[in-house]
């Protein structure tokens, strides 16, 4: 019994903080930016809120559902009709909670000069039971080295690296007809199913732009986008850099030209022609090339657009792991030393950190099994929402700066203050403190007098108060 109650007090305690978390940032007004609002019935925020809390409950749906003692009041078809909804945009919800959450809660405890980046990555989201799913195809996953049927989630997500904040998704079909083993169902063209689905169908490279976009109009700022070397193309980096947004990315070692001093060199050519750095540097070779962009051509124009020049600085950093072998990473902000770049890209391991606590923790991968494709994109804002709550509460719990800047502030005041000048104050409010008593000034002076004179002698010496009689302190140890 002690165990149930124990159980039943911390669910209790977690639903609070839940409840405090959905007020605090009004998620129901921004479920009704989002397009999901009803004129009467059960509160959209209500069904939300229970579908947040299932899997702090160790319960599923079905599961709850079924049970006599269920801890809703409606039915398995309002939940139904919620995450399947065509016109509820789920992107919009996980952007404007991000930036909310963002602007109101991290930005202010951190220094204006911090580096925050922007993440792009995906991971697989797996449905290999299922073949009815809408817009399932066929993935390769780079983990396991085999093909499974399912999607790739490509996420977009906020650091000042200490937080992580999932901010966008894309639940990513393949391009190619032959892979998608179903295809997507008609939809209204004008709703959030239709542009879900068109998106679903595009290249990642094309969808990179469009989420970081949505980021930037939400009001989320960052200076640097990270990603590794499947994103590293000249195109996604010039889209950026019109964007005025850097880019710290690894590169790949392939054919992939560069121009330096009029010749066109690859990688493995740049880094055999330069003198490399002695000794144990981090760093074996840093250069500064022009990475080469043709446009693709318009469907009305005569000729291709001209080729772009895009300055880059790349870095040669040791691989730990194979002596022989670097690690190549670029980035487009000149300014940054090498030292600096590698350290914002080590800010790029947070989403991996993110994929494996919403796939082990927040059931990401195992809890939906509709074969709704927009029911899928509701299941992964509400997965991306719970991260949010569990970030927050980290920073809250872990983060000593939350109190540590407090705490040197006092410092600092105090080191510059004499201990005779801080006994003068304590003094001071003391008797301030007294006098809301109505005690005369005689008796609240005579009370002083006797405190100084009941002062051990180190601490009067410490004051100033020559002549007292008062006892030495006593030292233990």
């Amino acid at each position: 019994m002690a165990i149930i109650t124990q159980d039943y007090e911390n669910e209790q305690q977690f639903s609070n903080r839940a409840y405090h978390f959905f007020k605090h940032y009004k998620i129901g007004d921004i479920l009704r930016k989002s397009n999901a609002y009803k004129h009467c019935g059960i509160p959209v925020v209500t069904v939300v809120i229970y579908l947040f809390l299932l899997v702090f409950r160790n319960r599923s749906l079905n599961l709850d559902m079924s049970s006599v003692r269920k801890s809703c009041s409606f039915c398995r078809d309002t939940v139904y009709r919620l995450k399947n909804s065509l016109y509820i945009n789920w992107q919009r919800f996980t952007t404007l909670l991000s930036a909310k959450i963002i602007t109101e809660s991290i930005q202010p405890l951190t220094s204006d000069e911090r580096r925050n980046v922007f993440i792009i990555d995906d991971t697989i989201f797996e449905r290999g039971r299922s073949k009815q799913v809408e817009l399932l195809s066929w993935k390769f996953d780079h983990a396991r080295h085999k093909t499974v049927r399912g999607f790739q989630l490509l996420t977009l997500s906020w650091s000042d690296g200490v937080t992580q904040i999932p901010v966008n998704f894309c639940l990513s079909s393949s391009t190619k007809e032959e892979k998608r083993i179903n295809e997507a169902k008609t939809v209204p063209v004008n709703s959030a199913a239709a542009h879900r689905r068109k998106l679903a169908k595009m290249k990642k490279t094309d969808v990179v732009p469009l989420l970081l976009k949505e980021a930037v109009s939400a009001g989320i700022s960052a200076k640097y986008v990270l990603f590794d070397s499947w994103y590293c193309i000249p195109k996604v980096i010039h889209q950026l850099k019109s964007m005025n947004l850097h880019t710290v990315a690894m590169v790949k070692k392939g054919p992939q030209k560069y121009q330096l001093n009029g010749k066109r060199l690859n990688c493995k050519e740049l880094f055999a022609a330069y003198k490399k750095r002695p000794g144990r540097s981090k760093y074996l070779l840093s250069v500064v090339v022009m990475l080469p962009y043709r446009p693709e051509k318009e469907k009305d124009a005569k000729e291709r657009p001209e080729e772009i020049l895009i300055p880059v600085k790349l870095v040669y950093v040791r691989n730990r792991n194979k002596r022989n072998e670097y690690l190549l990473l670029m980035s487009t902000d000149l300014s940054l030393t090498e030292e600096e770049i590698i350290q914002l890209y080590g800010k790029r391991w947070g989403i991996e950190v993110f994929f494996k606590t919403c796939k082990s923790v927040l059931k990401l991968t195992g809890e939906c099994h509709s074969i709704s494709y927009d029911a899928m994109c509701s299941h992964c804002a509400i997965v991306f929402a719970r991260y949010m709550l569990l970030a927050l509460e980290a920073r809250k719990e872990q983060d000593p700066r939350t109190a540590g800047p407090i705490f040197c502030l006092i410092s600092d005041e105090i080191a510059d203050m004499s201990f005779q000048h801080v006994f003068e104050l304590l003094q001071q409010i003391w008797k301030n403190l007294l006098r809301e008593f109505k005690l005369p000034e005689q008796q609240i002076a005579a009370l002083f007098d006797e405190l100084k004179a009941n002062l051990p002698a180190d601490i009067a010496a410490l004051l100033g108060l020559r002549g007292n009689t008062g006892a030495s302190i006593t030292r233990f140890g």
